[in-house]
C-alpha cells in the first residue's frame, strides 16, 4: 500500500512538473518573439501553415463572432505586389510567406459593437507571430488598417470584395537574421488600482 501510494505522489509530481515547465516554455516564446525582416528561400510548409492559422483562430473574440478571413499569399508575384502596395511591406518581396490578417464586415457585431473586430483579428495576428516563433520561424507585423489608402491596395492584390477590410500583413519566413528581443518592461507604465498609484 505504501509503495503504491509512493507511485502515485510520484505520478502526481511529475505531472505538475511537466505543467510549470510548459507554462515556463509559454512564457519564454512571448518574451523571445521579435519581429524578423531577412528569410532565408526556404519555403515554409502547409503543416506550419495550418499550426499558425489553428493559433489565429484560437484567439478571443467578442461574443464569439470571428469576424475573421486570413488571406495565405505564397505565390511570388503577389507577394512582389504586396511589398509595393505597402511600403512597409517591403521584405515581403524576398519572403516566401505571408498572411493578410482581415476583418470582415458581414461577420462582426453590429452597431458600435462593430469595432471589435480591430481587437479580436489583432489577438488572432499576435497568437500568429507566437506561433510562428515557436515554430522557429521569423516573422514582422506591417499594419494596414486604419490607413485606408494602404488597406485597399492590399485588398485590390488578393482580389477581395469591399466588406473584407485588410488589417495587416504579417511577412513569415525562416530566419537569415537573428535580432535580440528588445526589453519593454517599464514600471512607469503601470498604475495600481487608480492611475499613477504605484505598489508600495
Amino acid at each position: 500500500m505504501k509503495k503504491m501510494m509512493i507511485i502515485c505522489l510520484l505520478a502526481v509530481a511529475s505531472v505538475l512538473g511537466v505543467s510549470a515547465q510548459s507554462e515556463n516554455e509559454a512564457i519564454k516564446n512571448i518574451m523571445a518573439r521579435t519581429s524578423v525582416r531577412k528569410y532565408t528561400d526556404q519555403p515554409v510548409s502547409k503543416a506550419d501553415i495550418e499550426t499558425m492559422l489553428r493559433a489565429g483562430m484560437a484567439a478571443p473574440t467578442a461574443v464569439n463572432k470571428q469576424p475573421w478571413h486570413f488571406v495565405v499569399v505564397t505565390n511570388r508575384e503577389q507577394l512582389n505586389a504586396l511589398a509595393t502596395a505597402n511600403r512597409g511591406t517591403g521584405m515581403a518581396a524576398k519572403a516566401p510567406l505571408a498572411i493578410i490578417v482581415c476583418g470582415d464586415m458581414q461577420k462582426t457585431l453590429s452597431g458600435v459593437g462593430q469595432g471589435f473586430w480591430v481587437q479580436d483579428c489583432s489577438a488572432a495576428t499576435e497568437n500568429i507571430l507566437l506561433a510562428a516563433n515557436a515554430l522557429g520561424l521569423g516573422a514582422v507585423w506591417t499594419g494596414l488598417y486604419p490607413n485606408e489608402e494602404r488597406a485597399k491596395a492590399v485588398r485590390d492584390v488578393v482580389k477581395a470584395p469591399e466588406n473584407i477590410v485588410p488589417l495587416c500583413t504579417i511577412v513569415i519566413g525562416h530566419p537569415a537574421e537573428n535580432p535580440a528581443p528588445k526589453d519593454k518592461w517599464k514600471p512607469e507604465n503601470v498604475s495600481y488600482n487608480n492611475f499613477g498609484e504605484k505598489t508600495e
